[in-house]
């Protein structure tokens, strides 16, 4: 049966209006709802609405409803304790979609989609006096309650001139699974991230004495801060000193962004925790994390928000975002404990299975694709494994990582501190080996070049750019592809009642009673090999999996030596202020 908005006998136009304070769960303050076709129009004030035990509207399989950044309206269903709505359109998702990769007249929020289709948008101007109006979160009067639900019911008649221009460019069953996820984003939202708030008051009220030390101690092994200045002289005494090459600008000055520096720390470890204090120091509002009074840190989680349809919360607001080592902030509540659970080799199985190149899917198979490739070009035995060969076996590595970052030979040589023709001949046995991978990777970006749109499985667009990036058309498929990847896992997990705390690019933080964990984590793991079934078409990726129970923390392993200092350093700040 082909779905279109026609099979549903009720298609409602729905906006909320709440308060939410930094970390909390919203307070809904009114909704507005409006059936498009009869124009039957809902106005309710909160006490109304916590009245109610269900919705005042149909939410089951004969409904349509349709919303603007519509994660923000489950989240108030949630918070009303109401049924979610079977079907949901989200037409800032829709928006985002088709124009994703070209520029909006302005934004993407419901004026710049209404501008964008030459409609009208003033009466949809923001207000600020009405958005302090609903930050305020206080006792209202009755103008104020009038004044607030005007101003959501002008958000439901933007919907109600959306619709009908957006209508035909709609691909209604891949729109409804998008609708699905911005549910499961309203209860990842909801859910939030348990944290240790103790130690995140300690350490924030702290930071700055700890900071001064903390360059000092980190220093002493690297001698390149003059004070809190980073001195790049003496960064290049240092590389010069342990041997290890580094990237130049144009201008002949070293690279020194944040992603040279995270690149060059996977080679070499010894600058971890130099990577970390410059991403530290650089952060201006390192511990920014909204708690709430559950002690649960919450965000926005921003949808849809990245070219290749990813998640993009904050980088300051979401712990998954902030340098490594404040990711031991996070820890289970007791009787809890949460399960980190990452694709393994996700990159590297997607492009396998999307080019069918038969070579790279039986390395992916294999277990351990570096070695495979290894093996496969002929630079190690048949019989070779990670602990007989493991200089090759990084060097294979090296090469696959920077054929998924769009590196050449020159920035794979700088890479590995070898000579050119080193970083020629790995790529050469990855062009060898994986030759239909390459085929299919060129096709797709002479694909884009000619001004055609790149699309995932699911429908998620790449529109054509007058210039367009030949290294962002390349890696389009395999990033957006695991976007829909991680969607559907999502998806699929929330319907199951597996409490995700976090999605996390290839991977989720889930949370459950720690005597039931590990059949949880376990049922995780099916959820994310049947998404990688239904996105690839059959191939099934592994995940790899890390049990965190009360009271341990979360750590990562990249961060162990940078927490290790500064927890080092806040016990001397209580002995020595």
């Amino acid at each position: 049966m082909i779905v279109t908005i026609n099979c549903f006998r009720k298609v409602w136009l729905l906006d909320f209006e709440y308060h939410q304070p930094p970390g909390e769960r919203p307070t809904v303050l009114c909704m507005v709802a409006k059936e498009w076709r009869s124009g039957e129009t809902l106005r309710l004030w909160a006490d109304q609405l916590s009245s109610l035990s269900a919705p005042p509207f149909e939410t089951g399989h004969n409904s349509l409803f349709v919303a603007y950044f519509a994660s923000a309206e489950m989240n108030c269903f949630l918070s009303l304790k109401w049924p979610m709505p079977y079907y949901l359109l989200d037409l800032f998702v829709e928006f985002r979609n088709m124009t994703n990769g070209n520029k909006t007249i302005a934004g993407n929020g419901v004026l710049g989609a209404l501008y964008h289709f030459g409609l009208d948008g003033l009466e949809v101007v923001e207000k600020d006096e009405m958005r302090q109006l609903a930050i305020r979160g206080e006792a209202y009067t009755e103008s104020e309650k009038t004044a607030l639900l005007d101003y959501c019911e002008s958000d439901v008649r933007a919907l109600e001139k959306l619709l009908p221009r957006m209508l035909p460019s709609i691909d209604f069953p891949r729109t409804l699974l998008r609708g699905r996820y911005m549910k499961s984003v309203a209860f990842m939202e909801t859910t939030g991230i348990p944290i240790d708030v103790p130690l995140f008051n300690t350490l924030r009220s702290r930071w700055k004495s700890v900071k001064d030390r903390l360059i000092r101690d980190v220093d002493s092994e690297y001698g390149v801060f003059n004070g809190t200045r980073f001195v790049a002289n003496r960064f290049e005494n240092f590389l010069r000193r342990h041997e290890i090459p580094w990237p130049r600008l144009k201008s002949g000055r070293f690279a020194l962004n944040d992603d040279t520096f995270r690149s060059l720390s996977k080679v070499h470890p010894i600058l971890s925790p130099l990577r970390e204090l410059r991403h530290s120091l650089g952060t201006m509002r390192l511990f920014d994390f909204p708690v709430g009074k559950d002690c649960r840190t919450r965000c926005l989680l921003s949808p849809f928000q990245s070219i290749t349809g990813r998640n993009q919360p904050s980088n300051t607001k979401f712990p998954f975002g902030t340098s490594v080592w404040t990711r031991g902030l996070i820890k289970p509540t007791p009787g809890f404990s949460l399960v980190y659970i990452d694709w393994s080799q996700q990159e590297f199985g997607i492009a396998a299975a999307l080019s069918n190149d038969p070579a790279m899917i039986e390395a992916y198979l294999s277990g351990d694709p570096y070695l495979a490739l290894a093996k496969q070009s002929g630079s190690v035995p048949p019989d070779a494994t990670k602990e007989s060969h493991p200089a090759q076996r990084e060097l294979f590595k090296q090469a696959i990582l920077a054929v998924q970052y769009g590196m050449g030979d020159r920035s794979l040589s700088e890479r590995l501190g070898k000579p050119l023709h080193v970083g020629r001949e790995l790529l050469h046995h990855h062009r060898q080996t994986y030759s239909r991978f390459w085929k299919w990777s060129e096709a797709v970006v002479n694909h884009g070049l000619l001004d055609f749109p790149l699309r995932t499985v699911f429908g998620w667009t790449l529109n054509p750019h007058p210039n367009p990036n030949v290294r962002s058309l390349a890696n389009f498929p395999v990033q957006a592809n695991g976007a829909e990847m991680l969607r559907i896992a999502c998806i699929l997990a929330t319907e199951r009642g597996i409490r995700i705390c976090a999605p996390i690019h290839d991977a989720v933080l889930i949370e459950a009673p720690t005597d039931r964990i590990e059949a949880v984590a376990a049922e995780m793991q099916n959820v994310m090999r049947e998404a990688s079934r239904i996105v690839l078409v059959g191939l099934e990726l592994r995940s790899d999996i890390k049990f965190i129970h009360f009271p341990d923390r979360y750590m990562d392993e990249r961060g162990v030596t940078m927490w290790k200092k500064v927890m080092k350093l806040i016990g001397e700040t209580v002995e020595n202020p």
